[in-house]
């Protein structure tokens, strides 16, 4: 039988979500959780994967297992078991060919942004002093990821994908008082795409790149001439979205 379960963590401590041989991911814990608790080697696969110091509100991740599963005794011990700023929040029983990656509909992302110091913020949001941005330049600017398939200048170097296609159906800044948040969803993700949004569009915003720019350095498909990534520790995974069918209804 397959099994979704939804996780939240906060990715501070730990160097992002997929196996690494020498570095603690939130994928190595759940996998040694589930595998104490199941009493079997549980190897899960996740909706994505976060990068280093990213957090996640809603990830989710599925595991195969040949019994069935109390639901509350199953969250009660592994959130018992997993260190304080990893989270279980939920399972599901799925069909067994649902896939936490290749069924999820979309993904959205965060970035937060806090005008000021404030201490109590300093693990989730990057904190600009004194700097001024036209945050209504940067959603016209956002605007214009909508109307582009190919964000190749956004990819990390290197990656190994077969396209560079991603289908954006959101990308906006809200400003609440010193809080700027920005939100973007879209079918799919490239490596270090969103941080490197950000960094690009926060130069739209400080008058070091025109609207103009922006377009060029996207049709350029040329990591090189967009700005640098913003700070992970900013970068919040919000929501995988999945088709009702994966489910079972019980």
């Amino acid at each position: 039988m397959r099994y979704f379960i939804e996780i939240a963590y906060k990715g501070t401590n730990y160097h992002g979500w997929q196996l690494q041989p020498n570095a603690i991911t939130i994928q190595e814990l759940i996998n040694k959780v589930l595998t104490t608790i199941l009493r079997c080697d549980i190897n899960v696969v996740g909706a994505g994967r976060t990068d280093s110091g990213v957090h996640a509100q809603q990830l989710f991740a599925h595991f195969d297992y040949d019994a069935s599963i109390d639901s509350n005794e199953f969250l009660y011990k592994m959130n018992s078991l997993l260190p304080i700023d990893i989270a279980v929040l939920n399972i599901f029983k799925v069909f067994d060919d649902a896939h936490a990656r290749f069924d999820a509909l979309s993904r959205s992302y965060e970035y937060r942004i806090y005008f000021g110091k404030n201490p109590f913020l300093t693990d989730t949001t990057w904190q600009l002093i004194n700097k001024k941005l036209n945050v209504e330049l940067m959603n016209k600017a956002a605007e214009i990821l909508l109307t582009f398939a190919n964000f190749k200048c956004f990819s990390r170097s290197n990656t190994d994908v077969k396209t560079y296609n991603c289908d954006v159906t959101n990308a906006v800044w809200v400003r609440k008082g010193n809080d700027l948040v920005f939100h973007i969803s879209a079918d799919r993700f490239l490596r270090n795409m969103v941080r490197a949004v950000v960094g690009t569009l926060i130069d739209v915003g400080v008058g070091k790149i025109t609207i103009e720019d922006f377009i060029k350095i996207i049709e350029s498909k040329d990591r090189k001439n967009a700005g640098p990534s913003a700070p992970a520790r900013g970068l919040f995974l919000t929501e995988v979205k999945y088709p009702k069918k994966v489910f079972i209804n019980e």
